[in-house]
């Protein structure tokens, strides 16, 4: 049967888990949706739109919601593939559809759903030998009373986040009272949030792809374990912290290492690290870890992102807004087309 692709985009914010709340990215990712499907369809691949003649700069002319109504539209239409372009938990739409044979591009809604929790996911890769930076959990009835264990300055930010929303570098407890105080007090995320060491070091993204096979050059490569894509280098930080890519787009302030850079060492052990990371919580197609050195040039890896943005290139009026994956993907040769075809051929069924 003839691959038909749909792309489903966030309508909802998740459902609270445990007091913890997961913002919503504005648009639900319908812009990197809209960039996978112009992409397929230029490669001359089936995609189901909502609308017989999608244009190219209307973002919802080329996704389908991720409600019940939406993917069943999409399937009535003919997909036979659901591009999982959401956030996905236990309990989503799509996990009806999966149990009845659907096939996908994405992750296990149920892994997502445990290990979009910072504080579950940094815990299991932390039992497995992986270096993790010190953290607390603070709560806002304990927030009068905490102890972190650990030097100022640090970081806050959201047990579910998204990005670095909600992120902030906090220099003394005063400030990190107050600021925690004002979080708890927005209801944005929830009643408990994570603080952690803050490290100094160079900060760096490393994309993970699953198993599968994969072209290079036209040539089709089995890859039987995790591989991790080149490092990308952040930096251009608004107060230690990598700016949302939503307010700065991440080619103005991210690069791919060098090749001397790819040949170090510690570079080298941390991508080890990173696809062993992939592995423990069973990705199915690409994870994104953020990672970054202490004042001893030690890496660590800080934010595990299961679902990574997968904006790129590929309509015209959004030449600038290639994702960290995409720059990657360039360091091995894939244009964004490319990293689109190879991301659709790892699809799965149950």
């Amino acid at each position: 049967m003839k691959e038909a692709i749909a792309i489903i985009y966030q309508t909802e914010t998740p459902p609270k888990r445990n007091g913890i709340i997961k913002p919503m990215k504005p648009g639900g990712y319908s812009d990197s949706g809209a960039d996978i499907a112009y992409s397929l369809q230029q490669q001359n691949i089936r995609v189901i739109t909502p609308v017989e003649n999608p244009k190219i700069e209307n973002d919802l002319d080329w996704v389908f919601p991720d409600t019940i109504a939406g993917i069943q539209s999409a399937i009535g239409k003919g997909a036979n593939i659901i591009w999982l372009n959401t956030v996905l938990y236990k309990g989503h739409p799509i996990e009806d559809f999966i149990k009845n044979g659907i096939s996908v591009v994405g992750q296990i809604p149920e892994n997502v759903d445990l290990y979009d929790d910072k504080w579950i996911t940094n815990d299991l890769l932390k039992a497995s030998g992986l270096p993790i930076p010190k953290s607390v959990i603070i709560t806002h009835e304990n927030v009068d009373s905490y102890q972190l264990g650990f030097p100022f300055p640090v970081v806050t930010k959201p047990i579910r986040g998204r990005g670095s929303q909600g992120v902030s570098v906090v220099n003394h407890k005063e400030e990190l009272t107050a600021l925690l105080k004002q979080m708890f007090g927005s209801k944005s995320y929830g009643e408990a949030l994570y603080v952690e060491e803050f490290l100094s070091g160079q900060e760096i993204t490393i994309t993970v792809m699953p198993r599968g096979k994969y072209i290079f050059n036209g040539i089709t490569e089995a890859k039987n374990d995790y591989w991790a894509l080149p490092p990308i280098k952040r930096f251009n930080h608004h107060n230690g912290i990598a700016p949302y890519n939503g307010t700065v787009a991440v080619i103005n302030n991210s690069k791919v290492l060098t090749d001397e850079e790819l040949r170090q060492t510690a570079i080298i052990q941390l991508c080890r690290q990173c696809e062993q990371a992939a592995k423990l919580v069973n990705a199915k197609a690409p994870i994104r870890i953020d990672c970054r050195a202490n004042a001893d040039g030690k890496y660590f890896l800080f934010d595990l992102n299961m679902k990574p943005n997968m904006t790129g290139a590929s309509r015209p009026h959004r030449q600038d807004q290639d994702s960290l994956t995409a720059l990657a993907a360039r360091k091995i040769g894939w244009s964004f087309d490319d990293l689109i075809l190879n991301m659709l051929h790892q699809h799965w069924k149950e």
